[in-house]
């Protein structure tokens, strides 16, 4: 079976999933990327901007799973523009502080792009 996620990005812009209560949208997020990093096959990448930079950031309840899937080589690119102003720069736990470019370059190499 060929890897349905190699041309995909997977966009967190919020420091959850969906449209709830704070601790439902944290135990989403943590069942969907445990489920990513599950899967035998992995997205191109996995980008956090806006309020998903809190994600990657000491505090996020979805540390143990954003470092599954960094561990299989999937890059986590968070937006530095997006931690400044949040003030994360200096608590971020897992993937690779990157900037819009960086994040609009991965978006270009993916065939598709999910905004979770």
């Amino acid at each position: 079976m060929s890897n349905p996620f190699i041309d995909t990005a997977i966009v967190f812009n919020d420091d959850g999933l969906g449209r709830a209560d704070e601790a439902l949208r944290h135990k989403l997020a943590v069942n969907y990327l445990r489920t990513l990093a599950e899967l035998a096959h992995h997205p191109r990448a996995v980008l956090f901007y806006a309020a998903g930079v809190k994600l990657v950031a000491a505090g996020s309840p979805c540390l143990k799973e954003l470092k599954e899937l960094a561990d299989a080589g999937v890059p986590l690119i968070a937006c530095r523009t997006c931690l400044e102003y949040y003030g994360l720069v200096d608590k971020v736990e897992v993937g690779e502080i990157g900037n819009m470019p960086r994040i609009v370059e991965m978006q270009g190499q993916a065939r598709k792009v999910v905004t979770v």
